[in-house]
C-alpha cells in the first residue's frame, strides 16, 4: 500500500476516534452551558481565501469552525468586527481563535472595523487571567515586531511568523502523542499546506508538531526542525498555535479538525493536558534561523 493511502486511512481513523471517543468531553447533546469560542477573522494584512467573505456569507474557515462546534457541543462566533475586543464582552467567551494577518489596530486591507489599542489590551490580559487562545496559521502573521522589542502579542502566542517559500509536501513529526487531539497522529504525518518559518520563539514552548526541514526546498526552511504546533501558558492562560491551515483543502482534512478540537478542548479548559517546556529538547536548533537571501522581500 502506498504511503499516501496508508496516511488517508489513519487521517479516517482519528477522525472517528477524535468525534467519537477522544477523551475532549464534547457531546453534542451535553447539557448545560457550552463552551463559546469567539473566532476573529479580520485581515488587515494579507488577505487569505479561507477567511474571505463573499456576498456577506461566512468564509470557508469560518463555516468549518462553526459547524464543528455544532457537531461537538461548543458555540462558536465569527466575526471580523475589530469593536468586539471590549473587557465587558470578552469575559462572555472561553477561547479566541485567531486566523488574522496584520496590525489588527489598523481597517487595513479587508477594511473591517479594527480593534482600539484598549480592546488588545483587553485581549491579553484576558488571556493572562484565563482564558484560552488557539491561533491557526497567519495569527503569527499579526501585530509583528519592530524596533528590536518583541510585540506583547507575539510574546503571547509564542512565535513569529519571518518569511515562507512554495506550498510543499512536508514531513510533520509528532513529539507529544499524549496531546488531545494528536494522540492517533502516529510518529509523523505528510501534508501539503503553506509552511511558516518562525522567529522569535518563546522558550517555553510546549511542542507538540516539529517541521521536519530535512528536503524542504526555499531558503525559508535552511535551518534545523524547529516548532510547528505548541502549546504554552501565559499567566493563567492557555495559548495554542499551529501553522497549519492556509490551504481550504487542509480546512476539510479530518486530520486538522482533529487538531483543532483538541486545542479547542484544553484551550477552554475542557480537559486537562501537561504542557511543561520541551523546546530545548525536542528543537534544540530552533532558534539558528535562516537567512533571507538580499534580494528577497518579505511581501
Amino acid at each position: 500500500m502506498k504511503r499516501r493511502d496508508v496516511l488517508k486511512m489513519a487521517g479516517a481513523a482519528a477522525v472517528g476516534y477524535g468525534l467519537g471517543g477522544f477523551p475532549l468531553g464534547w457531546t453534542a447533546d451535553q447539557a448545560g452551558t457550552k463552551r463559546r469560542v469567539l473566532m476573529f477573522t479580520k485581515s488587515s494584512g494579507f488577505q487569505h481565501s479561507v477567511v474571505f467573505r463573499k456576498d456577506g456569507e461566512l468564509s470557508h474557515s469560518e463555516r468549518i469552525l462553526v459547524e464543528l462546534g455544532q457537531k461537538n457541543g461548543f458555540e462558536v462566533v465569527p466575526t471580523k468586527d475589530g469593536g468586539v475586543f471590549t473587557s465587558d464582552n470578552l469575559a462572555q467567551y472561553d477561547a479566541f481563535f485567531f486566523i488574522t494577518t496584520g496590525d489588527l489596530t489598523q481597517p487595513g486591507t479587508d477594511r473591517t472595523p479594527p480593534m482600539s489599542q484598549e480592546g488588545k489590551q483587553a485581549l491579553l490580559d484576558a488571556i493572562k487571567g484565563g482564558k484560552g487562545f488557539v491561533g491557526s496559521h497567519c495569527a503569527s502573521d499579526t501585530f509583528h515586531s519592530s524596533g528590536g522589542r518583541i510585540d506583547p502579542y507575539i510574546e503571547m502566542i509564542g512565535g513569529e511568523f519571518i518569511s515562507h517559500g512554495a506550498q510543499q509536501e512536508a514531513e510533520i513529526d509528532v513529539v507529544d502523542r499524549n496531546f488531545p487531539g494528536v494522540t492517533k497522529l502516529g510518529a509523523s504525518f505528510r501534508l501539503l499546506d503553506e509552511w511558516y518559518s518562525l522567529v522569535n520563539l518563546n522558550p517555553d514552548l510546549h511542542v507538540i508538531l516539529v517541521q521536519n526541514t530535512q528536503g524542504m526546498e526555499g531558503w525559508e526552511y535552511q535551518r534545523p526542525p524547529y516548532p510547528e504546533t505548541w502549546a504554552r501558558r501565559h499567566g493563567q492562560g492557555r495559548v495554542f498555535y499551529t501553522s497549519m491551515g492556509h490551504r481550504e483543502d487542509v480546512w476539510t482534512n479530518p486530520l486538522f479538525h482533529n487538531v483543532l478540537l483538541g486545542a479547542l478542548a484544553w484551550a477552554t479548559g475542557n480537559v486537562q493536558a501537561e504542557v511543561p517546556p520541551n523546546m530545548g529538547s525536542v528543537t534544540p536548533g530552533a532558534t539558528k534561523y535562516p537567512t533571507r537571501p538580499a534580494s528577497n522581500r518579505r511581501r
